[in-house]
């Protein structure tokens, strides 16, 4: 075979059988093996584009108050037959752009990408169905696509204070100060990089403070194979954290230098317009020195911003500029189990214990979110709240569908839809041993980019009220993106947090 029949033979694989492998999920990049029930729209022609279409969630169909047990038929079935499944999504689906969705709700069922052929994904769909129709929802439609469930984990001064209102260049500094979203990782293992979620007090009688994250973040599954541990003597050796890891820690500074050159070539072109328009003369146009002043006020502001740029590089190159630097704390707890009964939800949590002398507490915020960046104030408005009345009165959205907000390490301030039906995931370890677990899946919102990505794991999702939904714990997509993301509920983690220190609570400034 050539080089060129290779690259034709990979690009074919699942449209020899399936014509619309690629054109089902459009924009999502997840490929489909084969999908049941009518085919979906696509455009015909020479100049036709193939449709974005967009993951909805699915709220109120009448399937909810059964959901759990036919999913759970499903996927004992899908086991049964030798499915190496890896997520269950109950979704909806719209072509982008689209208010209503097309599909009211289809069975995305995720496997490991090569792993399942194309008649032994028409003979799964069809067992698949065949529960859904015993159950009275014959309608519904059943995918296979390839998509795999990832649990990812992207000694010196006190992190730096932050008051976003009032601070020079405040995205910049925001990595190096322990606002939510705060990228960590192990001081061993500083290339496994996750999110401080929340701060808690371990006890109302001392101000011992640590933060929460997942278990997977705080003992890589690469790196530990018992990611479950207590740390309760003080001669136990301490496994230390630090604040940003190897990839945030150079991103923080690239962003740095894009900065500086960025307003470097902005002044050359205002410096170049200044000098066009010449010295002030009497009687010019008004526009004329309008524009000057406006030019000149531009390049004062732009080389105020290098000053403050350079005074945060220079601070954080010389003082933070190694993880041993970076040391903020050690793994305190750390647990993680799938499928606990009586919710099935997964218990993937983990407590860091913070160092006092590398908080400022004077100035430290506790569990307050950043949710600039991404999202400007108006930017942020009009998402929160689509409608007009909505916005005057701030309360829920009148469709049904909750949206969610987060600010991890990797993909900052990010808007999604949480999803009303639960989804099933399943994890193999490198035995070949499954474990399944039930999630909460948060899908893209509109044409925003996807909620999360590697390195997001810990990372704390908000209503737009605040009142804490959940924990980021990972994602299912193809191998090199995050299309859905899953979280497991708050009230089931602060459960979990409170059997094991009873006297903790969440941190209030």
């Amino acid at each position: 075979m050539t080089t060129t029949d290779g690259i034709i033979s990979r690009a074919t694989r699942l449209t020899d059988n399936y014509a619309n492998a690629y054109n089902d999920f459009h924009g999502s990049g997840t490929p489909c093996i084969f999908k049941s029930g009518p085919s979906w729209r696509v455009p015909k022609g020479p100049e036709a584009q193939r449709i974005n279409r967009e993951a909805r969630p699915v709220y109120r169909h009448p399937i909810e108050p059964t959901w759990r047990s036919i999913g759970k038929r499903i996927y004992d079935k899908l086991d049964s037959i030798g499915v190496k499944w890896t997520s269950i999504n109950p979704l909806a689906y719209a072509d982008a752009g689209e208010a209503k969705p097309f599909c009211p709700l289809i069975l995305s069922i995720g496997v490991k990408p090569h792993s399942l052929l194309y008649d032994a994904a028409v003979t799964a769909a069809a067992a698949v169905v065949g529960i859904l129709d015993e159950a009275g929802f014959p309608a519904i439609e059943v995918a296979f696509v390839e998509s795999v469930v990832t649990r990812s984990v992207a000694a010196g001064p006190k992190l730096l204070s932050f008051e976003p209102f009032f601070d020079n260049v405040p995205d910049l500094r925001k990595p190096f100060t322990p606002a939510l979203g705060l990228s960590i990782a192990p001081l061993k293992y500083p290339h496994f990089e996750g999110t401080a979620a929340l701060y808690f007090r371990l006890s109302k009688d001392n101000k011992r403070t640590a933060m929460l994250t997942c278990a997977h973040v705080a003992r890589p599954p690469p790196i530990f194979s018992n990611t479950s541990m207590t740390h309760r003597k003080m001669s136990q050796a301490r496994e230390e954290f630090v604040a940003l890891g190897i990839m945030s820690y150079s991103n923080a500074i690239k962003a740095m230098m894009t900065t500086i050159r960025h307003r470097h070539c902005s002044i050359k072109v205002w410096n170049d317009t200044v000098s066009w328009l010449g010295e002030p003369v009497e009687g010019e146009k008004s526009n004329v020195t309008r524009r000057r002043k406006e030019c000149v006020w531009l390049v004062a502001k732009a080389k105020k911003e290098i000053e403050d740029v350079n005074e945060i590089h220079d601070e954080v190159t010389k003082h933070r500029a190694t993880p041993d630097q970076r040391v903020i704390g050690f793994v305190l707890h750390s647990e993680i189990e799938v499928s606990v009964e009586p919710h099935d939800f997964t218990t993937d949590w983990a407590l860091i214990k913070l160092y006092d002398e590398k908080i400022d507490w004077p100035t430290f915020k506790g569990n307050k979110v950043y949710i600039g960046g991404n999202l400007s104030i108006a930017d942020f408005g009009n998402t929160m709240c689509p409608w007009h009345i909505d916005q005057a009165t701030y309360r829920y959205p009148r469709g049904w569908c909750l949206l969610v907000l987060k600010n991890g390490s990797t993909t900052g301030t990010t808007v999604g839809r949480a999803n009303g039906l639960e989804s099933f995931t399943r994890i193999y370890d490198e035995y070949g041993v499954n474990h399944t677990s039930i999630e909460i899946a948060v899908l893209p919102y509109k044409s925003h980019s996807n909620f999360s990505d590697v390195g997001d794991s810990g990372s704390i999702v908000l209503a737009r009220d605040g009142r804490i939904v959940g924990i980021l714990t990972g994602g299912a997509g193809p191998t090199d993106r995050t299309s859905i993301t899953y979280i497991t509920p708050y009230w089931w983690i602060e459960k979990q947090i409170k059997a094991k220190y009873p006297g903790c609570f969440l941190f209030d400034e």
